[in-house]
C-alpha cells in the first residue's frame, strides 16, 4: 500500500458529505471562470449528490477523505448517460487544489473505472473543458479518446472536450 493510500479514504458518499463536495467544486469552477450556466456550478442536484446517486440504481458517488483532518477533499461520480445503453459518465470529478499531484485524483478516478467495469458499462463518457487542464490529461492517460462533438443527450451546454473510452 502506497504512503497516500495510508492518508486517505475513498468512499461512498454520505449525506454530511453534500456540502463539503459541493464547496469544492463550485470553489474550483469559481477559480477557472466557470460559475455559470451550462456547467456542474448550476447543477440542481449538487447539494444533494447523496440523494441523487442513492436514487440512481447503476450509479455511484465516492468522496476522498483526509484520515488525518477527518474532511473531504474532493470525489467522482458514475451514472448511466442519457438513453444510451451500456455508457456510463464519469461526473464531477474534483480534488481540493492543495491535494492534487499526490495520486488521489487516480483512486479516485480508478474506483470510478473500476465500479464502470464492473457494472456492465461498455464505454465511460466525459464532458470537460480545455481550461480543465490536469483533468483533460489524467482522460488521456486513462486511454480516453477525444470527440468532435457530445454525444446527444448532453445537459452541460458549455463544455468544449469530449471523451470517450471503451471498457
Amino acid at each position: 500500500m502506497s504512503s497516500i493510500e495510508n492518508q486517505i479514504i475513498i468512499r461512498p458518499i454520505q449525506p454530511e458529505d453534500n456540502s463539503a463536495i459541493q464547496f469544492i467544486i463550485q470553489n474550483h469552477l469559481e477559480k477557472v471562470g466557470l460559475d455559470k450556466p451550462g456547467t456542474a456550478y448550476t447543477d440542481p442536484y449538487l447539494g444533494k449528490l447523496y440523494e441523487f446517486y442513492a436514487a440512481e440504481p447503476k450509479g455511484k458517488y465516492w468522496v476522498a477523505v483526509d484520515k488525518d483532518s477527518n474532511s473531504v477533499i474532493g470525489g467522482v461520480g458514475v451514472a448511466p448517460f442519457g438513453e444510451y445503453e451500456g455508457v456510463a459518465e464519469l461526473q464531477k470529478y474534483y480534488l481540493l487544489n492543495e491535494y492534487q499531484n499526490r495520486g488521489i485524483g487516480r483512486l479516485l478516478f480508478e474506483k470510478a473505472l473500476s465500479y464502470a467495469q464492473n457494472n456492465n458499462y461498455d464505454s465511460l463518457y466525459i464532458e470537460t473543458m480545455d481550461v480543465l487542464d490536469k483533468a483533460n490529461h489524467v482522460y488521456e492517460h486513462f486511454g480516453f479518446k477525444k470527440l468532435e462533438k457530445p454525444l446527444s443527450g448532453s445537459e452541460h451546454g458549455l463544455m468544449n472536450r469530449w471523451f470517450i473510452k471503451n471498457i
